[in-house]
């Protein structure tokens, strides 16, 4: 059970023969964490498209040309979308890939706001090469972030008219959490030190001229302050490393907050340098962590990417990619669309009976074209047992075992019905 769910919650479920295969769960996720993403052959098998932005509409456009604009915008961003989704199913080892989605849920861009794939491009890459790192490296390149820039207002923050949004955001959910230690003053001087940042053909651009060079104290640290100075001293704050070790457990090993133990242990690992390998590996491998169980309820994405790993759905046409990805926008978690720059909801709100439906709906579906034969190759008697190994439950509760055993003479319906149970919804 232990390996099970070390691979369940650092990936996208876990197979039975994928559980098999791991020995030694720190061993496995330290190797994961210290390889190359894009060495992964199914990294390799699905390369990230390149986008050329199309030529924005002058004043004097037809409407006509706005609406081809907005087309081609909007085609870019759905291949972008699906793009990442593919990437995800083909991974070998997903951990790289559900960490990028995780820093993408916790530094939360809308492509609603930002409309820029190239830019969405640019910020997955870096939140995929450096969510492994220093904490601190992680958190400039997010401040510096055409894409970020964009989401938060930062481009328009100059010296002349001061834009408070990316200060407060930064500090209030990205590095220190509400109320830890900072004030309004503090959230005013952040965005004087933060002024001068723009975009320049998809780049962010320091321009001198547009900063507030003047002396700043912020948190404490008074001098003429700027995005750099402004990040280390917010890291520097003790609550910081609390709250991003917190965080993260939270999107790693359970709807409810750590014990003080626990987090003071992950706290520990993450340390002075900030190493979020260190971190990462430590909440994985922590008591609190490989003791219990069913404490996270699977968000949309992972339950769906998951499901069509682990039965082989085919993403190989658009019309397939494109599928799964209306489901998950039916569902509320499309990725690059979080709603709002505090992410995706997480735990119960992923259950209501409405999503339930959903869910069964569009995985009876999907599953036309998946490969079944583990389950439909065992005897009637096995099928259940099959189900289970092919998704990575171990053991099925009474309740759900009654209900799989009315289906073993229908593999797909058996399918459907096993990635709808509490086993496999939650981990």
């Amino acid at each position: 059970m232990r390996t099970a769910r070390v691979l369940r919650r650092s990936g996208f479920g876990a197979s039975g023969p994928e559980v098999d295969a791991v020995s030694d769960p720190a061993a496995y996720l330290r190797a994961a964490i210290a390889a190359d993403p894009e060495a992964d052959p199914g990294a390799r098998a699905t390369p990230m498209p390149q986008f050329a932005p199309p030529n924005p509409p002058g004043r004097k456009a037809t409407t006509a040309q706005r609406r081809s604009y907005n087309t081609e915008l909007t085609a870019q961003l759905n291949e972008l979308t699906v793009w990442w989704l593919r990437r995800m199913v083909a991974v070998r080892v997903p951990v790289r890939e559900k960490l990028t989605l995780l820093w993408h849920n916790h530094f939360a861009t809308s492509a609603v706001k930002v409309r820029s794939a190239a830019e969405m491009a640019g910020q997955n890459r870096t939140l995929r090469s450096m969510g492994v790192g220093d904490f601190s490296a992680l958190a400039y390149a997010m401040l510096t972030d055409p894409a970020m820039l964009r989401w938060l207002d930062g481009q328009t923050n100059t010296a002349k008219a001061p834009n408070e949004n990316l200060s407060r955001e930064f500090m209030e959910l990205f590095a220190l959490g509400h109320g830890n230690g900072y004030t309004e003053t503090d959230v005013r001087q952040g965005a004087r030190a933060l002024t001068g940042w723009t975009i320049t053909n998809g780049a962010a651009v320091f321009v001198p001229k547009r900063h507030d060079a003047g002396s700043k104290t912020f948190l404490g640290v008074t001098g003429p302050l700027g995005a750099r100075e402004f990040c280390d001293a917010v890291l520097a704050r003790p609550e910081s490393a609390r709250y991003v070790a917190g965080r993260m457990w939270g999107q790693l090993a359970s709807d409810d907050p750590p014990s003080e133990a626990a987090l003071g242990r992950v706290t520990a690992a993450y340390g002075p340098g900030r190493a979020l390998g260190a971190m990462i590996t430590a909440i994985l491998t922590d008591p609190e962590f490989t003791g219990a169980r069913d404490t996270v309820v699977h968000a949309p994405v992972e339950w769906l990417i998951g499901a069509v790993r682990a039965l082989r759905v085919p993403m190989n046409t658009d019309a397939q990619a494109h599928r799964v990805m209306g489901v998950l926008r039916t569902l509320g978690q499309l990725p690059f669309y979080p709603p709002n720059v505090g992410g995706w909801s997480s735990g119960q709100a992923w259950m209501s009976t409405a999503a339930a439906q959903t869910r069964l709906t569009a995985i009876t579906v999907l599953l036309k074209g998946a490969d079944l034969s583990a389950i439909s190759s065992a005897s009637s008697a096995d099928r259940v047992d099959a189900a289970g190994h092919l998704l990575g439950v171990g053991a099925w509760s009474d309740r759900s075992a009654k209900v799989l055993r009315t289906a073993v003479g229908n593999p797909a319906r058996l399918a459907a019905i096993a990635v709808n149970t509490p086993e496999y919804l939650t981990s």
